[in-house]
């Protein structure tokens, strides 16, 4: 076998296509569309290079259009949660023994197939199944995920390569990064596509095996992405997809004495009761498993007196209302200043206003539905409290309606008190408070963003003033783990901003960075010398 010491390819981050009127991106993406919503799709689970069939089957439905069936994926139950694990254990030793530039090449393979034949696909996949606008799905399901594969295929070789500095003559010091004994668990959500895509490719990239269970409202894209896998060369029993209750899923995975971690992104209540329940289990377990978890956010943009308005204006309505404000990193809460607001409030609602809101198949459309059902009706509950409470008042949006699709209004909301409910609980929706400050207060509101809620995502500063970037950057750099200066708090880029946020909002271990790759390894240092003393004596011992 050929030996080397290995360069991978220099990433560089995935063009983002425009999908202007007349281009050829907008024509084949249409294709796809059309393709998608013609035919009906029977989505099997993976587990151990077979596709399981159950006839438990349920039906996938655009958010925008719940009349539609794209398809029907089939259900499954514990005993497929342990035929998962199973399936990843039996191939876990040869995937471990594999040399790390074959796995490398695998995964660089997928990314060139997602960017290549099968982006439209992935890309009206992520549309259709979680209505995202072809722009959001273009910069998700096409760029990030294609920026994961290649840009954590170079921090793994990074890894690798980091020894110790120093070996002393007659012998030689050396690290090596192990796969965790025993299986990951990738718990994904439904607003990406690339997240669902990176967690478990990131821990089988570095040598484990993988059960992965996406949320059952972004399978339509997670199949398309376990055939760019298989197609790509990842063995069988490698990456094992399953559709399951999530509580059942947890039961046979939590008790398993081969659990070796979890990637996860949802939400904070999920997240901890996992890890409560891990150390209820900790005593079953052959090792310390991994926690990793990216989970909600209320974040916040913070306006100052010498900002400018239009650069101010554009990032509230685009961190808030893009992909329906269902980003973890969404824009929720804004603080202005009195000064400011009389001109924000106008470029914002003539912005708002032009807003059109539909189906993801009509490409004017900015606005599209929410995941489900049961957002849709917590959305409407919290905007129908604001109509009945004097503290709040609602100055766009309002309205709703799920007759065809799950479709929230672009709603802002004018809070009189800082802590008003909506300035403090996620909502991950299309629902914006505001909160006007006197200018005079802008230090105070360094206190106010900090203790509001518990989460500590992202956040962003619009101002001209460079001590009041300043100020801001200093006093809240606990609130966020992704702040952003004079822009919205929406966007991170992989090898650009690695992302994540600590408190009730994670780990803070950031997805699209070497830290987060160094979770799924355990380094062992290995001695060796070469001409070893053969007498215990020391000469301290000698006698004068």
């Amino acid at each position: 076998m050929s030996k080397g010491f290995f360069n991978v390819p220099v990433p560089v981050n995935e063009p983002v296509l425009s999908y202007a009127a007349g281009s050829a991106e907008r024509k084949l993406l249409q294709q796809a569309l059309q393709s998608a919503l013609s035919t009906e799709a029977d989505i099997p689970m993976y587990i151990g290079g077979k596709e399981i069939r159950t006839g438990n089957r349920f039906a996938v439905r655009p958010p925008h259009n719940h009349g539609h069936v794209l398809g029907y994926y089939h259900y499954g139950d514990k005993s497929h949660v342990q035929a998962a694990i199973d399936a990843a254990l039996a191939a876990k030793s040869a995937w471990e023994d594999l040399p790390w530039e074959q796995r490398a090449a695998i995964f660089l393979k997928a990314a060139d197939l997602i960017a290549g034949p099968y982006r439209y696909r992935l890309n009206a996949a992520t549309m259709l199944g979680q209505s995202k606008n072809a722009y959001q799905a273009e910069i998700d399901s096409a760029c990030e995920i294609v920026d994961f594969l290649r840009f954590n295929v170079k921090y793994m070789a990074e890894i690798y390569s980091q020894q110790p500095p120093v070996s002393p003559r007659g012998s030689w010091n050396r690290v090596e990064q192990r796969p965790l004994e025993g299986f990951v668990f990738a718990l994904t959500p439904f607003n990406f596509t690339a997240i669902a895509g990176n967690l478990p490719t990131s821990a089988a990239m570095m040598g484990n095996v993988v059960v992965w269970k996406p949320a059952n409202t972004q399978v339509y894209s997670a199949h398309v992405l376990m055939e760019v896998f298989r197609e790509a060369g990842v063995p069988d029993g490698v990456i094992n997809l399953v559709y399951v209750d999530g509580p059942e899923a947890g039961d046979v995975i939590f008790k398993h004495p081969d659990f070796a971690g979890i990637h996860f992104t949802g939400s904070t209540a999920v997240f901890q009761n996992i890890w409560k329940t891990i150390g209820e289990n900790i005593h079953r377990y052959r090792s310390y498993p991994r926690i990793v978890g990216e989970t909600g956010g209320k974040d916040f943009i913070l306006v100052h007196a010498s900002a400018d308005v239009k650069a101010a204006s554009t990032a509230i309505v685009r961190g808030a209302f893009e992909y329906q404000g269902q980003k973890c990193s969404a824009a929720s809460r804004v603080y202005i200043p009195r000064s400011l607001w009389p001109e924000i409030k106008d470029r914002m609602l003539q912005d708002i206003a032009s807003f059109k809101v539909g189906p993801v198949e009509d490409f004017s459309n900015f606005v599209n539905a929410v995941i489900d059902e049961k957002s849709f009706d917590k959305l409407a509950n919290y905007i129908d409290g604001a109509k009945a409470d004097p503290d709040a008042e609602i100055i766009a949006g309002g309205t709703y309606d799920k007759s065809k699709g799950y479709f929230i209004y672009p709603t802002v909301i004018v809070a009189k008190r800082p802590d008003y409910v909506t300035m403090c609980e996620e909502l991950f929706g299309p629902v914006l408070t505001v909160y006007v400050y006197d200018d005079e207060q802008w230090e105070e509101m360094f206190e106010v963003i900090d203790k509001t809620s518990i989460y500590a995502l992202t956040g962003a500063v619009i101002a001209q003033d460079r001590y009041a970037i300043s100020q801001a950057t200093h006093s809240l750099r606990h609130a966020a783990g992704n702040f952003y200066i004079n822009d919205k708090c929406t966007g991170a880029v992989v090898g650009q901003q690695p992302f994540g946020g600590a408190r009730g909002s994670g780990t803070n271990d950031k997805a699209g960075s070497m830290i987060n790759l160094l979770r799924w390894v355990s380094p062992r240092t290995i001695k060796e010398t070469f001409d070893p003393p053969t007498d215990y004596r020391y000469p301290f011992l000698e006698q004068e």
